[in-house]
């Protein structure tokens, strides 16, 4: 490994603890992600002839623009999905849209709404995916409870819910939509062998977490409604139809286009953002209660240090990808496994709670061949297996995942308290999981 890439691997891991220590440092993790952004790719470009041989001069920097631009692109896709989704979620919850639900979910026992949570996560991310589900989950928890500790505990059993849920559905989660339209694993497969281990990690943390509330009754008042008098209950449940629905026409509108997702969200964006404007414009309001509710300000609501940390991680990742030290590692993974599946995924699984696991699993379906037959075929172990572990490990570290970083970004949750208190959980689910995934393949599917 050459000294500049040693230096970017570095600043890589110097940044990266910087964001774990946050709570110490009082330091916005944001800002500290857009400096890794820029400083990995700065000092790439103090000698990008190391890893684009064959270029010189003007052909070399022309190179190293698009590559960066290229990144920028699919970094992009991410961001403007998740504004979208954050939008939609405000909107749909700022005009009542998730009043009745809120009703659904009531109830006075802090366990009972646990895995009611749990289990509305676990199921709404394999329709939607982890990342929208999150954000849904969180805006309705600040609804439902109030004590800071109490939410965070749900809050992180949402991480895990969903996160879980995205792993045994071909639309879940981005890596399995990945391996799903590459061709490694069908959809039918995916979920008839991954939806048992992927529910049993969910199931053990979440009962392990049940007992870390104090108390088990919800303090009086404590559920309550957004005021939307200037809307119908009949619309507030097409406002809740249009946004909702709409997120879950996502998938189908990519499916059926082959567009990015985020542009079905734009989509739905449009369409709810036209909705509110009919119904506030029939009724003529003009009060400042009714120009709160609606979209041109509530796009000021997104949380911009999110967006923006997200776009300083996956560029810096990026970058660790453009060098080669993703491909290393798959490699080094292989060789010290011996060639065993298990252990290969299962360090996968651990690592893409540290590193974002796209570019895990991408370096993975680029290193391994499908094969006519054996593991590595369609539906084979290695694939499957590949599709649970980048999902479910992710929840090992709030980071982990595009689920973990969105609700550390909206409830505030420090990277060393999820550490101490959800990392252990997560990694039983995670491990419980991979043992009943070999206990079906063993002795169900063998």
């Amino acid at each position: 490994m050459s000294i500049l890439t040693l230096s970017i691997v570095t600043v890589f891991i110097v940044g990266y603890a910087f964001i774990a220590l946050e709570n110490f440092t009082k330091v916005n993790k944001a800002a500290i992600a857009l400096l890794m952004f820029v400083a990995c790719w700065t000092l790439f470009v103090l000698d990008p002839s190391q890893y684009m041989a064959g270029l010189t001069g003007m052909e070399l920097h022309k190179a190293v623009t698009h590559a960066i631009e290229l990144h920028l692109g699919k970094t992009a896709t991410t961001l403007f999905f998740l504004m979208g989704a954050m939008a939609i979620v405000e909107v749909v919850d700022q005009n009542g849209g998730f009043n009745f639900v809120r009703r659904a979910l009531q109830t006075s026992s802090k366990r009972v709404l646990m895995w009611r949570i749990a289990f509305l996560a676990f199921f709404m991310s394999a329709i939607l995916d982890n990342l929208t589900t999150s954000i849904v989950m969180i805006m309705l928890l600040r609804k439902l409870v109030e004590d800071r500790e109490d939410r965070w505990i749900y809050a992180t059993l949402v991480i895990i819910a969903a996160n879980s849920g995205g792993a045994f559905s071909p639309i879940g989660d981005v890596t399995t939509i990945m391996l799903w339209n590459g061709g490694f694993v069908s959809s039918a497969g995916v979920i008839s062998q991954l939806l048992l281990p992927s529910l049993v990690s969910m199931l053990i943390p979440a009962f392990i977490m049940q007992f870390w509330f104090k108390g088990d009754h919800l303090a009086a008042g404590v559920v309550t409604e957004t005021a939307v008098d200037e809307l119908t209950e009949i619309e507030r449940r097409t406002i809740f139809a249009v946004g909702v629905g709409g997120l879950i026409f996502v998938p189908i509108f990519h499916s059926l286009t082959l567009l990015p997702p985020f542009m079905g969200i734009l989509l739905v964006l449009g369409m709810l953002w036209m909705t509110t404007e009919v119904f506030y414009g029939t009724k003529r309001l003009r009060t400042k209660i009714s120009a709160k509710k609606r979209v041109t300000h509530l796009l000021s609501r997104i949380d911009m240090s999110t967006i923006l940390f997200f776009l300083g991680i996956l560029m810096a990742v990026s970058c660790l990808e453009q060098i080669g030290v993703l491909t290393i590692l798959g490699k080094w993974l292989n060789d010290i496994s011996g060639g065993n599946h298990y252990i290969v995924t299962g360090l996968i699984g651990i690592f893409s709670s540290i590193i974002d696991n796209v570019p895990l699993v991408a370096g993975c379906m680029g290193m391994y061949p499908i094969a006519p037959v054996g593991d590595m075929a369609v539906n084979g172990l290695f694939w499957q297996l590949l599709a649970y572990c980048a999902g479910v490990g992710g929840s090992m570290l709030i980071i982990g995942s595009a689920a973990g970083v969105v609700v550390m970004g909206l409830e505030k949750i420090t990277f060393g308290w999820y550490l101490k208190r959800i990392t252990w959980v997560a990694f039983l689910g995670y491990i419980a999981g991979m043992g009943c995934y070999w206990l079906m393949r063993t002795f169900i599917f063998a």
